[in-house]
């Protein structure tokens, strides 16, 4: 049984110093980021998501900063390497992890996940070393992230040969972005009892109802959308509809709820003690079957 197992929502520390997607240092700074952090933890989170290549390392050391905040909190932190084709060697994920674990004033790692099947060496190649990392008590789970099915079957029986679960899949899932469900992922994590973990599961913002074609997101996070925001404002009207059925809920705490229902954990993104509130207040209810089925068809055109 993974630690995962008790979590179920965690928070996604991408926006933490990322200056090219969520334009860290215009709105935001790290001053909120701490009262972001700050407002998760005495809410009861303990479970954070980071990556080495998230504000270029800021997320892992603003994070190991935050931690010193609450010394008597027991955090569960997950973090990623990023295999990158100048990084050829098993002797580089070991490198990059030490480098994670300085930034973040840690001496072990809750989860380690490699950050995407690159195609420049095997998936069998990176497990080897990842394997390493755990018998050496750097790491204590490990996973991957943006594996398809195959991909994510190679690498557990690749771990499994040295003794080692493969934990969880990291994956891009949410309301519009439902491709886990069509591609074999998430039945098979859950015929395997590998956890998915669902990152941007409020669609990059766009299920919050504040963005349509005629106020789009700044920066890149419209082209990635591009062209779907009509689209999406069928699912957000919906959205709204069942979240008033349940005394008032935000478009984001149904969309959460959703992926509740779904048997994933979810881990939102938060710049503010606000949106901490807010993705927290997903917890505790539940959709009925009737509006998951509504929510079900009104989104299996996202496919992707």
């Amino acid at each position: 049984m993974s630690e995962l197992d008790q979590f179920e929502i965690g928070v996604g520390t991408w926006a933490w110093g990322d200056k090219g997607v969520w334009g860290y240092g215009q709105g935001y700074n790290d001053s909120d980021l701490q009262q972001t952090f700050l407002a998760a933890v005495d809410a009861g989170v303990q479970f954070f998501d980071t990556a080495e290549v998230y504000g270029d390392g800021l997320s892992e050391t603003y994070l190991g900063r935050f931690m010193k905040e609450r010394p008597n909190i027991t955090f569960y932190i997950a973090s990623k390497f990023m295999p990158f084709p100048w990084k050829i060697s098993a002797s580089h994920l070991l490198k990059s992890l030490k480098a994670s674990l300085q930034r973040l004033d840690l001496h072990q790692l809750n989860l380690y996940q490699i950050h995407f099947p690159m195609p420049f060496r095997s998936i069998e190649t990176w497990m080897e070393p990842l394997a390493q990392a755990v018998k050496e008590g750097l790491v204590k789970e490990v996973g991957v992230s943006n594996y398809n099915r195959s991909q994510m079957l190679r690498a557990q029986d690749a771990l499994g040969k040295h003794g080692i679960p493969l934990v969880s899949n990291q994956v891009q899932y949410s309301l519009v972005r439902r491709k886990m469900e069509f591609n074999g992922v998430l039945d098979e994590c859950k015929k395997s009892g590998i956890k998915l973990i669902a990152f941007s599961p409020l669609g990059m913002g766009m299920l919050s109802g504040k963005y349509y074609s005629q106020n789009p997101p700044k920066g890149p996070r419209r082209i990635f959308y591009f062209n779907q925001l009509d689209r999406i404002q069928v699912l957000v009207k919906q959205l709204k509809e069942i979240g008033e059925a349940h005394g008032g809920k935000t478009c984001n705490q149904v969309a959460l709820n959703w992926l509740l229902r779904k048997g994933v954990l979810p881990i939102p993104g938060a710049k503010s003690a606000t949106q901490i509130e807010e993705n927290l207040g997903a917890l505790g209810w539940r959709l009925t079957g009737d509006e998951m089925t509504e929510l079900d068809e009104i989104s299996s055109t996202f496919t992707w």
